[in-house]
């Protein structure tokens, strides 16, 4: 399909993709560039036939596809350096969680605007480095790829294409909606599972009982999510600020009803509430987007 592949940073994400292109065969030749030397070791023994970039110079103008998957405080660095060396002929993909603050960095150089193509695959955990990178991660998961608009270039259609090699089901956004939609769906449960955290690390701190030793269940679940890579996750929330503190302001708002409900004894309307989410769990479950016994990342190894 490719004969070049760059893929640069390789964590968990990037990883996966390094280990299904070679398993599928999807490029002929598979660079890395990556910075951390612990990674980088790892990487290694992947596959001798990978090959790593030690700086981002004229040899990414030979890449057909180079695909960042950096964390988001990483894109205007290395963007300001890719763009000295790529063409019409070169694509760039992405990984990342939001999209508008990168679309407006990439509109401001009219040949990266035209052969980069943001996407973002639904994938991944709560774990992070090319150690947990693992085959198949892509697989029946949904990629988000960004159009400007109905029209889709070749450049788009090649990343599409790449995408469901990865065997990734592929729908089409623009990065306005694409925000508002994870603000909810991604990142303020993230956010919540954190502030979770912390409440009961406070809670514990106040009453001086050990609490955590009891989290099992909720807690523990929560705690799994929150405990995913901080860097990451403090990107996504400055980079999607707004849609964020909008989604904040709808959670306080419903919490503070419950809250009411709870208070008053208002039998009625708090059974309403909670059967309300069961049915949008139901929905989750007919919709495959996870399973009636999900085991929350716990027989990962």
């Amino acid at each position: 399909m490719f004969k070049n592949i760059l893929i640069i940073g390789c964590g968990l994400i990037g990883s996966s993709i390094l280990k299904d292109s070679i398993s599928k065969k999807i490029s002929k030749n598979i660079y890395v560039f990556e910075k951390s030397k612990k990674n980088i070791s790892f990487i290694k023994k992947i596959d001798k036939k990978i090959k790593f970039l030690k700086k981002i110079d004229h040899q990414v103008s030979e890449m057909d596809l180079i695909v960042l998957c950096i964390h988001m405080s990483q894109y205007d660095d290395i963007i300001k350096k890719l763009q000295k060396y790529v063409s019409l002929k070169n694509i760039i993909t992405d990984t990342s969680s939001t999209k508008r603050n990168i679309q407006s960095l990439i509109e401001k150089n009219k040949r990266l605007k035209k052969i980069f193509i943001l996407s973002h695959p639904i994938a991944g955990s709560e774990m992070s480095g090319p150690e947990h990178g693992g085959k198949n991660l892509f697989k029946d998961k949904w990629c988000i790829i960004i159009k400007k608009n109905d029209k889709l270039n070749k450049s788009s259609k090649k990343v599409e294409i790449f995408w469901r090699k990865l065997g990734s089901k592929i729908i089409f956004m623009n990065s306005v909606d694409h925000d508002k939609i994870f603000s909810i769906t991604s990142h303020l449960p993230h956010l919540i599972a954190y502030n979770l955290v912390k409440t009961a690390i406070d809670f514990q701190k106040k009453n001086k009982k050990n609490i955590i030793k009891f989290s099992a269940g909720g807690l523990r679940d929560f705690s799994r999510t929150a405990a995913s890579n901080e860097i990451m996750w403090r990107d996504i929330f400055f980079n999607n600020k707004d849609n964020i503190i909008k989604s904040i302001n709808i959670f306080v708002k419903n919490l503070n009803i419950l809250k009411r409900q709870i208070k008053n004894e208002n039998n009625k309307n708090i059974l309403k509430i909670l059967k309300n989410s069961k049915r949008v769990r139901k929905q989750i479950i007919e919709l495959k987007q996870d399973i009636s016994k999900p085991n929350f990342g716990r027989d990962l190894n």
